[in-house]
């Protein structure tokens, strides 16, 4: 092998390497993330877009469009639900009040990391148990560090931890089925304007009204 091939040979693989070590120190601030929602056997598909500072959760239920908003800082939180057959849009607000309410409501994790690893598409991700200390329960949470990510609605338990949920279990309040949360997809598209705002063609009301309507928080 002469010269010229060993340089050929060693600056392939140093592309190779740089465009490995890119992809998996990629870091995104802004985007959309895919998950599927798995509850009782049935499947859902919901979106989550997020910036540093503000995230959303969406999913359709039926003839319904749900979408949750809430900033990083915990000092907003709202519901909106369209239902275009209806002709309805309701937009409910939380007070300070009901904010810390439901804080105080939200699993109080201890987290232990295992040795297990798995892939989940591209991403490799490491077992970790998480503890409930207010429940007393255990579920599994799978961590990657191929990526990250700002912390979501959907994630924002596990902040303290280094690496992005790739999958986790939660069980909404006053329900025992839990669910099984799985990332699908992330990717860094521009979040559309207004994504994290209210529009004025949306009633505001209150939560308590909201929930008087049959509607409840994931």
């Amino acid at each position: 092998m002469n010269i010229l091939t060993i340089k050929k040979v060693a600056l392939g693989l140093a592309f190779t390497t740089a465009v490995f070590a890119a992809k998996a120190q990629k870091t995104y601030t802004q985007g959309v993330i895919t998950y599927n929602i798995n509850a009782g056997g049935q499947d859902i598909e919901g979106k989550s877009y997020f910036n540093p500072d503000t995230s959303t959760f969406q999913y359709s239920a039926g003839p319904a469009t749900i979408k949750m908003i809430t900033t990083a800082k915990n000092d907003f939180f709202a519901i909106l639900v369209d239902v275009p057959v209806a002709s309805m849009k309701k937009a409910a607000v939380a007070t300070p009040g009901e904010i810390e309410e439901a804080g105080d409501s939200e699993p109080s994790y201890t987290f232990t990391p295992t040795t297990e690893t798995k892939k989940f598409g591209d991403y490799n991700a490491t077992k970790y148990i998480a503890k409930d200390a207010k429940s007393g329960t255990s579920s599994d949470l799978w961590l990657t560090t191929d990526f990250s990510a700002p912390s979501n609605i959907l994630t924002r338990s596990f902040v303290s931890l280094k690496g992005v949920p790739v999958q986790f279990s939660y069980t909404p309040v006053g329900q025992k089925v839990a669910q099984i949360i799985t990332l699908k997809s992330i990717s860094d598209e521009k979040v559309p304007a207004g994504t994290f705002k209210i529009g004025s063609d949306y009633d505001k009301i209150s939560l308590s009204d909201l929930k008087a309507m049959g509607g409840r928080r994931q």
